[in-house]
C-alpha cells in the first residue's frame, strides 16, 4: 500500500510540474488570479476535485 501511495505522490508532483514548466508566464497569471478568488469558491473546487477522484479510483477498482 505505502509503495503505491509514493506512486501515486510521484505522479501527482510530475503532473503539477507540467504547467510551470511548459508556460511559467501563464500559470503565474493563473496564481495570481487564484488569490483573488474567495475561500468558499476554492473550497468547492477542493471539494469536487476529492470527490472526482475518489469517483474515478472506485470505477477503476
Amino acid at each position: 500500500m505505502w509503495e503505491e501511495l509514493a506512486r501515486a505522490l510521484c505522479l501527482l508532483l510530475i503532473i503539477e510540474g507540467i504547467l510551470p514548466f511548459l508556460y511559467p508566464e501563464r500559470w503565474r497569471a493563473l496564481v495570481q488570479r487564484l488569490a483573488s478568488v474567495d475561500n468558499r469558491s476554492l473550497r468547492t473546487a477542493g471539494l469536487v476535485s476529492m470527490l472526482a477522484g475518489a469517483a474515478l479510483l472506485t470505477l477503476l477498482r
